[in-house]
């Protein structure tokens, strides 16, 4: 197989992504990376064994970052061999890229000149945080578009068994999951935590916090009340799942950053190889309804938002 060649574009505050994403597909330099601005990122990056950290058949070839500063020092550290003065400069020398902001607000023009070009696109969660640009990449997707979205949480191990089965649990009643930060940029982490393991079937949103403590309570078709929690500060609370059934209860905390990331690279590097969607857009397009109801219902005094309002097709 020829090795794909991917471009890493964008940095934005507060997300190190093109650093760790980049490592995980050219390892990196001990010595650079020790001074990454994300102390997490050297630190468990230099737990995992070398034969670990690479992905086959791709590497980051172009990177381009909205500081040109930051390119030069993400460049050497992850062993990027080909710096760009603008995005745009990627096409025709690269297979697929990488959009490595997690502003969803941004997304639709970060993506549109590669749309354009006809490159597969991964896009960093949250893929939107607004009703116009899901219905943008919609109408992308349905005209042939390449496009994958995913957080890292959907692959994260500590939780596969309950996304293998919960039938231990009997019927579920109440499910939570927790997250630090913004629900505009991490909200999503927290819900494709529960997605895989709850499924479709979300019927509405009501956040009855504020833009700094997003306490949102989803209703679910067949798994009863959703509570998920965004706090800003709440720095350890981050994946911690709560599962509530009718014969038995767990809590579990997600831990390996490491394995989260390099699944969701791999099921990008997959879906490169052969075509197929490692999940169907639509969920996708569902978790992004449960983003945005979050954030209408919160701005609307905590009303009560049906995501079948939002972006339908």
């Amino acid at each position: 197989m020829q090795p794909l060649r991917i471009a890493v574009l964008g940095m934005v505050d507060g997300n190190g992504h093109p650093y760790s994403w980049s490592a995980m597909f050219n390892n990196y330099d001990k010595e650079t990376m020790a001074e990454c601005p994300y102390p997490a990122i050297p630190s468990y990056l230099a737990k995992e064994p070398v034969e670990n950290l690479h992905i086959p058949g791709a590497s980051v070839t172009h990177i381009w970052t909205d500081n040109p500063a930051d390119a030069s020092h993400v460049a050497k550290a992850s062993q990027i061999p080909t710096i760009v003065s603008k995005p745009e400069d990627v096409i025709g020398h690269v297979d697929a890229v990488m959009i490595t902001t997690d502003k969803g607000h941004e997304h639709v023009e970060r993506c549109r000149p590669f749309v354009e070009a006809g490159l597969p696109i991964f896009v960093d969660k949250p893929l939107v945080d607004n009703e116009p640009d899901l219905k943008q990449f919609q109408r992308w997707v349905r005209d042939g578009a390449r496009i994958m979205s995913s957080s890292c949480m959907r692959y994260c191990k500590e939780f596969m068994p309950y996304r293998t089965s919960i039938h231990s649990l009997g019927q579920l009643r109440f499910t939570s999951i927790t997250t630090c930060k913004s629900w505009e940029r991490y909200g999503i982490h927290a819900l494709e935590s529960i997605y895989p393991i709850l499924g479709p079937g979300f019927i509405s949103a009501q956040n009855t916090g504020t833009k700094e403590r997003n306490i949102v309570l989803f209703k679910h078709r067949t798994h009863g009340d959703v509570a998920v929690i965004a706090i800003d500060d709440m720095y350890g609370s981050h994946g911690m799942l709560q599962l509530c059934g009718t014969s038995a209860s767990a809590a579990v905390t997600a831990q390996d950053t490491f394995y989260s990331f390099k699944a969701q690279l791999e099921a990008f590097n997959s879906y490169l190889r052969t075509g197929e969607r490692p999940f169907p857009f639509q969920e996708t397009e569902e978790l992004m309804r449960m983003v945005i109801a979050g954030i209408r219902s919160r701005e609307e005094g905590g009303r009560v938002v049906l995501l079948e309002d939002i972006a339908a097709n």
